[in-house]
Formats: C-alpha cells, structure tokens, sequence
C-alpha cells in the first residue's frame, strides 16, 4: 500500500461522504438534514443503515451481515434499552461508558447506570 492520502469529500455541513483509499477501497456516506449519520456503504459490498427518531436518537439500525437493532430511550433521551443483537457491541464497550447491563428477559437488555 502506497503512502498517497486518500481522496475525500465532504457535504456542505464537513461530513465525509465520500472516500476512495490508495488500495482502491472506497466508502460512500449519507446523512439525514438533522446531520445524522443514516447510510454507509464501501466497495467490499458492506453496507448499513440508521433511523432516528424526532430528537435524533438512533432507533434502529441495520447491515448487510444481518445485524440488526432497536433502541429505546427515556423522557431524558436516555438509552435504556437495546436488542440482544446489538449487546455483544454494547459488551464489549462498556468498560468504556462505565454501563452494566441488566438482563429484562431472554431477547431484551436493560442499561443500568453505575
């Protein structure tokens, strides 16, 4: 792989859209007029997507390798609450956000705060 930076552009708001890299991989990317981050797609065929609800809370997502989750929030725009899918992501950050998760039954997960 060469040392050529890449090729970038970006929308009228700074948000990359577009990128093509020395190796040829490029990357395309969509957001809503909120500025929110709602589809992603690159060369290798992976693509996802995101919707948010009118406080521009991310309620659902998706991506082509079937992945697949729901999010709910509180009156304070809180999370409190994501898909069994979603949980192994949310497992492996939560040292990070400093989260516990409680489990509500077989198929659903509750944040706790610490």
């Amino acid at each position: 792989m060469s040392d050529k930076e890449p090729i970038k552009e970006y929308d009228k708001n700074n948000n990359l859209i577009y990128c093509k890299y020395s190796n040829g991989t490029e990357l395309w990317r969509e957001f809503d007029k909120n500025n929110n981050f709602i589809h992603h797609k690159n060369s290798n065929g992976f693509e996802f997507w995101r919707e948010y609800d009118k406080n521009n809370n991310l309620i659902h997502s998706k991506n082509s390798n079937d992945l697949e989750g729901w999010y709910k929030y509180d009156e304070k725009n809180k999370r409190i609450e994501i898909t069994e899918q979603e949980f192994k992501q949310i497992e492996r950050r939560k040292e990070k956000q400093e989260l516990y998760l409680n489990i509500k039954n077989s198929n659903r997960f509750e944040i706790m705060d610490i």
